[in-house]
């Protein structure tokens, strides 16, 4: 084996590897040795100053292996810099939190010597992306050997060679003895307890860490619904006039769920350092194109995009859209209602054993459609937000939510809204929710946990015995951890997961109250949830890139409103219980009023309630205060200092050239 002999001279054991980057096989030699340089020269010259060599694979037989596989790596120095460069937070000698810069790293806690283990894999594999990510093009008009791939100065390097297909991938090292301690503590040894949230956010990072931490919160705060919801299903299943408390618990629930969660994720988020954390100036999307022009903010020329033309794609295509997949889930609704009443028919005409199991098919079969719908819709809402050229990876995030949420939202729970409010009939809406709920858990799990597992035990089997036959007894643990790698599914952020427990979370608080045993089916699916997702994350999917967070963003505005409707609908479900009717045997019209009346209050109950409990703890608001302080304090002390030295030397009659830069007096903050 030989390393690096075409772009290097040293030894890829020189630096510890942290960054794969894999070029497309057939790439020119030029364009590869232009990127390279790049990396590699200094941070003045315009470069990312990192360390990089190349991976050379022996020849294969049955396929040719790809010999433009790049590690990437940093010095110490470097990265230390670079944790100033993105605003990095560390705790400081007195408890708080505070922007690390390498002028004060002594000030630290944790730093010592050198430094060496002050920042962790993550937090350097982080650094590194910056790096890559902030390269950007001089005065070159195209890609060495590429002369169709345009470049201007201030175009994004790494994000041109992706949108082209040069640069195939790029994606963080596992490290094995971190992920082996990781794996133990984490799904390896069932046990209840909290999960260890600072490790899952020291190896994966702060936006990973804050979903396992909603799913801990989530499912912990089900406990309580799950153990009403038992006696009731247990005693009361028939008597629905119970059920009124039921629901009045369930608002109740349901408000005070997500407020106390901004609560968790305050103090979470203060002690990851990322909840005083400025957010980083957000650059243009990878498949952001249009004609090049100025950008005022940057002062650098980039592609721009009229928004007027974005606006009349989304309202001209986009919504008639999805306006025409929501005809088409209402349509697929009827046709299940039309089996629904067959076999309650079928039943009727000749009740035995095999017609009773037949009442569960058609839900059982719209539960499968629903899964299988959501999932092209999926493919559909990117292609047309991808179509829609949305400048911000935000932006376009914001879009596809929205039209994911909408769709599903409405494919999922449009027939239970159908058989509570207009059929009215609580056993069908009982059953229904029961075979949807159970059904897309099961598929699900197979979906997210069993295939995948069984997908990559196949691939890992295959890359352990090319490897074994070509290398023999020779032990090459860095060459077979990168041909692995290379070879996983790419996780593609916590999107899918959020949605499931958001849809989950649609379920209890919306309808639990009819049938009780729906939080504990669902606290059930979160505890396999979480062993299932920490294998995933350990061992099918590549390592995905730490990323900031201070909060799990957009999602929690939609489990907001989510809970908003929850109140609309336990009301009505309240007003339609017998119980209540019995107290308005002659007047409907003064039940719907006083219900929306409670409704009204509720809803401005929930809000006041919003308001009084503040989002962040009363202590970490005041080490924030104090923080400011001290910066404000700093900088004072700062201003003054520069102050004295310019009067002493006008005093002495001496120029303040060497201070200012200038023949003039300047400060300079």
């Amino acid at each position: 084996m030989q390393l690096g002999l075409s772009f290097s001279d040293s030894d890829v054991s020189s630096f510890t590897p942290l960054v794969v980057l894999e070029l497309a096989d057939d790439t020119k030699a030029e364009a590869i040795t232009w990127l390279l340089n790049r990396i590699r020269d200094k941070q003045q010259n315009g470069g990312a100053e990192l360390l990089v060599n190349q991976l050379l694979f022996p020849a294969q037989d049955d396929q040719k292996s790809n010999p433009n596989v790049f590690v990437v790596g940093s010095t110490l120095q470097r990265l230390l810099n670079g944790a100033e460069d993105v605003g990095l937070f560390k705790e400081f000698q007195d408890g708080t939190m505070r922007g690390f810069t390498y002028a004060n790293r002594e000030s630290f806690k944790d730093f010592n010597g050198d430094g060496e283990g002050f920042l962790s894999d993550a937090e350097c594999q982080y650094i590194i992306k910056h790096g890559l990510d902030t390269l950007r093009a001089k005065n070159e008009q195209h890609v060495p050997g590429y002369p169709k791939l345009k470049l201007y100065p201030g175009k994004s390097v790494v994000r041109r060679l992706q949108s082209k297909g040069v640069l195939i991938q790029y994606f963080p090292l596992h490290n094995k003895e971190d992920l082996k301690r990781l794996s133990f503590s984490w799904y390896k040894k069932f046990k209840l307890s909290f999960q260890p949230l600072d490790d899952i956010r020291h190896y994966f990072g702060e936006g990973l860490a804050l979903y396992f931490g909603f799913l801990e919160y989530f499912t912990f705060a089900l406990v309580p619904m799950a153990l009403i919801g038992i006696p009731y299903y247990l005693f009361d299943w028939e008597d629905y006039d119970k059920y009124v408390l039921f629901a009045v618990f369930n608002l109740v629930w349901s408000t005070v769920f997500l407020e106390v969660w901004k609560r968790c994720s305050a103090t979470l988020a203060y002690g990851w350092g990322t909840l005083s954390r400025k957010k980083a100036f957000e650059e243009p999307r990878a498949g952001f194109h249009g004609a090049l022009g100025f950008n005022p903010v940057t002062g650098r020329e980039e592609p721009v995009y009229p928004s007027s033309k974005r606006q009349l794609r989304i309202y001209l295509v986009s919504v008639p859209f999805v306006l025409l997949c929501l005809y088409l889930s209402f349509y697929v609704m009827m046709v299940y209602f039309d089996m629904e009443f067959w076999a309650i028919n079928t039943y009727h005409e000749n009740p035995n054993i095999a017609t009773s199991i037949l009442l569960f098919v058609p839900s059982i079969i719209y539960a499968v459609v629903i899964e299988i719908m959501n999932l092209l819709y999926r493919c559909a809402a990117e292609f047309l937000t991808d179509w829609e050229n949305h400048r911000l990876e935000s932006s376009f995030q914001n879009h596809l939510v929205l039209k994911v949420l909408v769709f599903n939202f409405v494919n999922c729970f449009a027939s239970l809204f159908y058989i509570a409010f207009v059929m009215q009939n609580m056993v069908l809406l009982r059953q229904s929710l029961a075979t949807l709920l159970i059904t897309s858990q099961i598929l699900n799990q197979v979906m997210e946990a069993f295939l995948p597992y069984w997908l990559q035990r196949r691939r890992n089997k295959k890359v352990h015995k090319r490897m074994r036959r070509l290398m023999g007894d020779k032990e090459l643990p860095l060459l077979g951890q990168v041909q692995l790698e290379t070879e996983m599914n790419t996780y593609l952020g916590t999107f899918d997961d959020y949605l499931e427990q958001f849809l989950l979370f649609g379920y209890v608080s919306l309808f639990s109250c009819v049938y009780p045993l729906a939080a504990v089916l669902v606290v059930l699916n979160n505890i396999t949830e979480v062993y299932s997702d920490a294998f995933k994350m350990c061992h099918v999917f590549k390592r995905p890139f730490s990323e900031p967070a201070a909060n799990i963003g957009v999602w929690q505005l939609a489990f907001e409103t989510m809970s908003i409707i929850a109140v609309v609908t336990n009301c009505a479900l309240i007003g339609l219980s017998p119980q209540v009717k019995a107290y308005f045997p002659e007047s409907d019209t003064q039940l719907i009023l006083i219900v929306v009346a409670i409704e009204h209050v509720l809803l401005a109950f929930k809000f006041i309630l919003a308001f009084v409990i503040p989002d962040v703890p009363k202590h970490i608001q005041v080490k924030l205060a104090k923080l400011d302080f001290d910066s404000l304090e700093a900088l004072k002390k700062r201003v003054s200092t520069h102050l004295h030295m310019c009067t002493y030397l006008l005093h002495e009659n001496r120029k303040c050239d060497s201070l200012s830069g200038s023949t003039s007096v300047q400060i300079v903050i």
